[in-house]
């Protein structure tokens, strides 16, 4: 007999997923019924948040969804924080929980791990949610979960199992049907934009995080309308660092919007024009552009944040492609390369003139890139990933994401780094984070070794909340709460058992990096703040 816990595995593996995060327990065995024997590897994280910002950071690099398994009670109630963060930043997960036997779930009675209305819990935090309540029910779940992650925005499903059901019979139940998905938009609407584009001379492309998966054809239509490609925080090495079109700047920055609001014709892709990429405290709710073009998989976001012009609901890549199929008028016309690179330089002045110290924070950025190029920067909420979410550019499509936009939780950056390099295991991963988050998820860096990770940790050190600190004397406020004693960093790494130095500049944090690149390890890296120079 195969259990419908078995068949979850089968289906999953059916589906294409390889790896799976989770923490066994005695409410989830059957999920891991035969997982041993199959193609999927399993991740054992050592809390539930930590598990889903694995499987985020792994989505995010490898494209595909990220799934997770838990207990019912606890460990969705732990792992919500995770479904937050992948909600606000459009992440495909999904999270299979157990839950209660059917007729004990919510009764009130005190069972282990009960609670009220435990899929209601997950619907906040869940595009989609599933309580199966009879096993050919399952199926169907997880067919309609991948056909979201395919067709729709791409965010958390979440579905539940009870315990009599994950152990029932699942002989009999139909294979998983794998559809593929084009999602052009509208003819009419592709020649609307097309007749748009071709009739300005100073195009601007915003790109956002839904384009990523689009960067090849996003880049050749770019470089045949010489137009300027601003890229929000989870848009960032669509066009790499060096491409004279590549706008790696905030729109919130003053000269950005004023580079968009030149623009007699603007295409944004997968950007959902929120404000914690176009208006993050700075001056302002951000003008609607004019002329604005939109390409989004969202029907209901396309009409948020700004009103186009014309809406382009589907697939990026498909819309893309059709436009790149069209002759266009000469890019000499357009000086894009030009105004790229004055809103590059009046973007970093104005970057300055927030604070010397977010100039300093991009530049530290900068020698981590270019000492490691081929690396995944993975940042948490903290100083060194603010600055960089203003100014900050990677070398390829994803190679900087952290959890700073959207939800933006804290002790995301450990677990997500790890499964950002189970995604990409030949590339080094550099996980960013401050003294503060990372002591939200510390557990996880035992996982590290239990994957064969590459992986530097950088600790930036400023002896407790630093950012809130300066937030706080900022507005009058006498600091409270924010000034928490750090561990001995040192005796933590040698705890796990990993290799540690601190470093004082940025020559020393470049060799540094240069000889971790040279070969798979794990080095923990902290800089001390106040004596980094």
């Amino acid at each position: 007999m195969k259990t419908l816990g078995a068949y979850v595995v089968d289906a999953l593996a059916a589906h294409g997923v390889r790896h799976v995060f989770g923490i066994p327990g005695v409410h989830n065995l059957e999920l891991y019924r035969g997982l041993a024997n199959g193609p999927i590897r399993h991740v054992t994280g050592r809390h539930e948040q930590g598990v889903g910002f694995m499987a985020d950071g792994y989505a995010r690099v490898s494209g595909l969804p990220g799934v997770c398994f838990t207990i019912s009670g606890p460990g969705l109630t732990n792992i919500a924080t995770a479904m937050g963060q992948a909600y606000g930043d459009s992440v495909p997960l999904l999270v299979i929980s157990s839950q209660n036997r059917q007729a004990d779930a919510g009764s009130g009675r005190g069972f282990l791990h009960e609670l009220p209305d435990q899929r209601g819990l997950a619907n906040g935090v869940a595009a989609a949610s599933f309580s199966i309540g009879a096993a050919q029910e399952l199926p169907v779940a997880l067919d309609q979960a991948f056909e979201l992650f395919a067709s729709a925005r791409p965010r958390p499903v979440y579905i539940e199992v009870p315990l009599d059901l994950l152990a029932a019979d699942g002989s009999g139940l139909p294979p998983p049907e794998v559809r593929s998905q084009s999602l052009r938009p509208d003819e009419l609407l592709l020649e609307s934009a097309l007749a748009r584009i071709r009739g300005a001379r100073r195009r601007v492309i915003l790109a956002g995080g839904g384009a990523v998966r689009a960067a090849a054809v996003l880049r050749k239509l770019a470089e045949r309308l010489d137009a300027p490609v601003v890229m929000t925080v989870n848009g960032r090495g669509i066009l790499p660092a060096g491409h004279p079109l590549a706008v790696p700047m905030s729109p919130s920055l003053p000269p950005i919007r004023e580079l968009i609001a030149s623009a007699d014709v603007v295409l944004a892709v997968g950007t959902e024009m929120g404000p914690t990429d176009y208006d993050i405290n700075l001056i302002g709710r951000f003008p609607e552009p004019t002329n604005l073009i939109r390409i989004d998989i969202d029907g209901d976001q396309m009409y948020r944040g700004a009103t186009p012009a014309v809406a382009l609901r589907g697939n990026a890549i498909a819309a893309l492609t059709w436009l790149e199929s069209f002759d266009y008028l000469s890019s000499s016309d357009t000086e894009g390369s030009a105004r790229a690179a004055w809103a590059r330089q009046a973007g970093l002045e104005a970057i300055k003139a927030v604070s010397p110290q977010l100039e300093q924070h991009v530049q530290v950025l900068d020698t981590i890139r270019d000492t490691l190029p081929t690396a995944v920067l993975v940042g948490d909420s903290t100083q060194l990933v603010y600055g960089g979410n203003l100014g900050f550019n990677g070398t390829w499509p994803g190679s900087w994401f952290n959890s700073a936009t959207g939800f933006g939780t804290l002790g995301y950056a450990l677990p997500a780094s790890t499964g950002a390099g189970l995604a990409a295991p030949d590339r080094p991963v550099v996980c960013i984070v401050g003294d503060g988050g990372l002591q939200f998820s510390m557990a996880e860096l035992a996982v590290l070794a239990d994957v064969d990770a590459w992986t530097a940790i950088i600790i930036w050190n400023n002896g407790g909340y630093g950012e809130i600190r300066t937030s706080m004397l900022a507005v009058g406020i006498t600091p409270e709460g924010v000034d928490v004693s750090p561990p001995d960093f040192a005796c933590i790494a040698r705890a796990y058992g990993y290799p540690y130095l601190k470093v004082t500049s940025r020559s020393l944090l470049e060799a540094a990096l240069a000889s971790f690149g040279t070969r798979r390890q794990i080095l923990i890296i902290e800089i001390p703040v106040d004596k980094f120079s």
